[in-house]
């Protein structure tokens, strides 16, 4: 496994460890890209026994065959017709044997393709990826001051991605350019991420018409045939619970299907107030939702790959706000994962999405129970995993850099527990012997750095200490940590003639899109 502190010992270009003892010590100072895709070497968790997982299995197909799912577009539609499902106007009733069959073609596992190929990963099995958050008008800035975000504040959360190793996509909204005219937003967003990070990254769903624009941009930087028979992005789709598909999310289905683009097939549920008030019912019925989104991509498509997934949240009665990091949210998150292997089906869920209006002791709690559900029940794309604050409404930038370095050690975690160096502890131990130290020992001075993970925005000093060096709280120094990661960015150069080939699209589609929205 790659050292896992984010001082790092390997190069943005994967270059290998040398020099002795000096040769560490440079490339420390050397910041590392990105983590090859997270292989959890832990055992996953079955929260409930296969007696229950069949029993939501079986309760999910009877909603599809009994009440049916709402496919709210015309084209869609016919294709469920043509296969063969029971279609009363825009309700679609769904054998379950047809169903399953579709839902079987999807490929248990699939490589992400990034236009660097040292940061291609690989989604489903024991693969697991992070991925930054997605859509909010709301920033908490450099200056801790919230305020709507901008283009050059997405800009600077793409360059952070590309930075922090423990990220394995640059997403594309991670917050909205607000001072762009809607119509023309989605360009200067995935510009944006094709421009200043090299990794994988996530498409726009808002129109027919910005989804295929995207796939254009795509295929300017990865050629056109590529993008056919390649996986270069992932977009989200989310069913309106319950059980309704809309036009809009339709459209963007059959253009990221057709292009063998995988979406995230993923309900969007508030327990209680769009599902029934309870964690196993809100699961079935989720379950019932994201099945019938996944099949209908094989309708489009088959084989193409997908991501089952499911962002489900539980809602406080007294004032009707999503609550983010419940223990009910944890438990249904495992639930959906033994659901996801049933089907062996790639499936995603949230890491640390937290209702918390700051990066304070809240979002932690909130994070860590949300963390540990997603890594111990096998979650392959683990998104909203950097920078989210309220509910989703705004991306702190202290947030976005705390949260990634506690990334680095979930992906150590998740990694397992390595023997490699058992023997030679053991022979550092009869070394030493009793009433010594290890600290001056070989073994100590030739593992010390990967030994542990070793986190540089915690702080573990003495309470003298850290008064002396200013009394700082953790998002204080997430937000130094940030500003200095911005100052050393260096871009990942595209080819010139693709860089000019985006500019290009760009302008010929604004001249020929509206500012304002009709």
């Amino acid at each position: 496994m790659a050292d896992l502190n984010e001082r790092g010992t390997q190069s943005a270009a994967g270059g290998r460890r040398g020099g002795g003892r000096e040769g560490r010590r440079a490339l420390r100072k050397i910041p590392m890209a990105s983590f090859p895709t997270l292989v959890r070497n832990i055992p996953v968790y079955d929260l409930v026994p296969d007696e229950a997982v069949e029993l939501i299995h079986d309760e999910s197909l009877k909603i599809l065959e009994e009440i049916g799912c709402e496919f709210r577009d015309d084209e869609a539609i016919a294709m469920w017709k043509a296969a063969g499902a029971d279609v009363r106007d825009t309700r679609v009733r769904i054998d379950r044997a047809l169903l399953m069959d579709l839902v079987s073609q999807v490929p248990p596992e699939f490589t992400l393709n990034a236009r660097n190929p040292d940061r291609t990963v690989k989604v489903g099995g024991k693969n697991s990826i992070f991925v930054p958050m997605y859509g909010p008008p709301y920033v908490r800035d450099l200056d801790n001051n919230r305020r709507y975000g901008s283009l050059e504040d997405l800009n600077n959360f793409h360059k952070l991605a590309y930075m922090l190793p423990a990220l394995h996509s640059s997403s594309s909204i991670i917050c909205e350019p607000m001072e762009v005219p809607v119509p023309k937003r989605h360009l200067h967003i995935i510009h944006s991420a094709l421009k200043h990070s090299d990794k994988p990254f996530m498409g726009i769903v808002t129109s027919k018409e910005r989804a295929e624009d995207v796939m254009k941009m795509a295929g300017i930087v990865f050629g056109d045939d590529y993008v056919n028979n390649n996986t270069v992005l992932v977009s989200i789709t989310n069913c309106n619970s319950p059980l309704v598909w809309d036009a809009t999310m339709l459209d963007a289905m059959r253009v990221y299907a057709r292009h063998n683009q995988p979406l995230i097939l993923a309900p969007f549920a508030l327990c209680g107030a769009s599902t029934a008030a309870s964690a196993i019912g809100a699961v079935a019925q989720v379950n019932a939702e994201a099945l019938a989104g996944v099949a209908f991509t094989q309708l489009i498509r088959p084989g193409s790959p997908q991501i089952y997934g499911q962002f489900m949240v539980t809602v406080d009665m007294k004032t009707g706000a999503p609550m983010g990091g419940t223990a009910e949210a944890a438990q249904m998150m495992f639930v959906m994962g033994q659901l996801a292997r049933k089907y062996k089906l790639p499936w995603r869920t949230s890491g640390f999405h937290v209702g918390s209006k700051l990066n304070d002791a809240q979002a932690g709690y909130e994070a860590n129970m949300l963390m540990h559900a997603a890594i111990l029940s096998g979650a392959n794309y683990i998104w909203h995993v950097a920078g989210w604050l309220e509910a989703g409404l705004a991306c702190g930038y202290g947030k976005f850099v705390t949260d990634a370095e506690q990334l680095v050690g979930w992906y150590k975690y998740a990694g397992g527990l390595s023997f490699d160096d058992f023997k030679d502890a053991m022979a550092a131990v009869r070394e030493v012997g009793p009433a010594g130290h290890f600290l001056g020992t070989q073994h100590t001075l030739e593992h010390f750095e990967k030994a542990f993970f070793t986190p540089s925005i915690m702080d573990f000093n003495s309470f003298e200490q850290w008064s002396a060096e200013g009394a700082k709280d953790h998002d204080l120094r997430g937000r130094e940590k940030a500003r200095a990661m911005l100052a050393a960015y260096e871009e990942p150069k595209l080819d010139e003639g693709i860089a000019e080939g985006l500019r290009d699209f760009i302008a010929k589609r604004e001249e020929e899109l509206p500012d304002g929205v009709s």
